[in-house]
């Protein structure tokens, strides 16, 4: 069988990834999905992306405004 390849992260998988972490970790990530309103699987992306690459969007770059 061959997987398909998503461009963007899916809830489900957001939600697997935050199970196998530290509890302090997905509590942060949904507190600030919730503070910017983004979607969980988005804060997860973005995290995981600003880890790899330091010119990825970010979580400042979210609102305009209130990163500073």
């Amino acid at each position: 069988m061959q997987a398909k390849l998503q461009e963007q992260l899916s809830r489900n998988d957001a939600e697997v990834i935050l199970g196998q972490l530290p509890e302090r970790i997905p509590m942060a990530l949904t507190e600030r999905a919730a503070e910017i309103e983004y979607p969980i699987e988005a804060v997860v992306e973005m995290a995981i992306a600003s880890f790899l690459d330091s010119e990825a969007l970010g979580f400042a770059d979210c609102k305009p405004g209130r990163g500073q």
